[in-house]
């Protein structure tokens, strides 16, 4: 009887603890030491960790969604050496200052001298500018001259580059001097105006597309100098900087066609 009060007093503190690790959480690791009465000998209870999965709720999955999970930090050295994302983005920003160049000298409803000065015309030693060939002056409000005298062979060849310019205009020769009209601002003829922008707008347009692509094909020539984070990175880079350079491009066409038909 006595033998058994004691084992009790013994096992006792240890059925205890282990009642109070039932209620701890399972992925705990709970060590505890039992201290016996008899030669100060103590002995060691251990429960192995559970791994726990933690199911995320309806309202954290709402919070996290659209939001990047892990979020890289590009090397500008690194990518530097890749390629030059500073002359991929002057490469696209002269696309824009291109388009904007052009609504000034073509897309204007008011015809000026200047603006025939970008008229490309084919000549025997080449494609050369209106007005490196020719004199160009205002004849009056109405009238545009182009003298031709130093270059005489250039003149039909000047003639035509003028009338395909897209600018509506029907030149008129005179030995070696070309006159051209200045249409009259009518309706249709504004209206042929914003229908050239949208055609300038989209070749530059073009333009951007052979700028990304090139940038791309450099890109994949360049895969074994990085990972392929860094590379799928940089592509998604390029890719929007030509998306804003579209959206760019989108807002100088509405505000010539808004000047255009009002």
């Amino acid at each position: 009887m006595a033998l058994g009060l004691r084992c009790s007093r013994l096992v006792h503190p240890a059925f205890c603890n282990f009642l109070a690790a039932l209620t701890r959480p399972v992925s705990e690791v709970t060590l505890k030491t039992v201290s016996g009465r008899q030669n100060d000998h103590g002995q060691y209870l251990a429960y192995p960790a559970v791994p726990i999965r933690h199911f995320a709720t309806k309202k954290a999955k709402a919070k996290g969604k659209g939001q990047s999970q892990t979020r890289m930090n590009l090397n500008t050295a690194l990518v530097e050496d890749i390629i030059s994302l500073e002359e991929v983005d002057e490469e696209m920003k002269s696309v824009i200052e291109a388009l904007k160049d052009n609504f000034n000298k073509t897309v204007n409803i008011r015809t000026s001298p200047g603006s025939l000065d970008h008229i490309t015309v084919v000549t025997a030693d080449g494609k050369l500018a209106l007005n490196q060939i020719g004199q160009i002056s205002m004849k009056s409000p109405q009238l545009i001259l182009v003298n031709m005298a130093s270059f005489p062979e250039c003149t039909a060849a000047a003639i035509k580059a003028i009338r395909e310019s897209g600018m509506n205009l029907n030149p008129e020769v005179e030995e070696t001097l070309i006159r051209v009209p200045i249409p009259k601002v009518t309706r249709e003829h504004r209206e042929m105006l914003a229908k050239l922008a949208r055609q300038n707008t989209n070749k530059a347009k073009d333009s951007l597309r052979k700028v990304r692509t090139n940038a791309m094909n450099k890109l994949k020539k360049s895969k074994d100098k990085a990972s392929e984070d860094t590379i799928r990175l940089i592509e998604k880079q390029i890719s929007q900087m030509a998306d804003d350079t579209v959206a760019e491009l989108d807002r100088h066409l509405a505000v010539k066609t808004k000047e255009l038909l009002g």
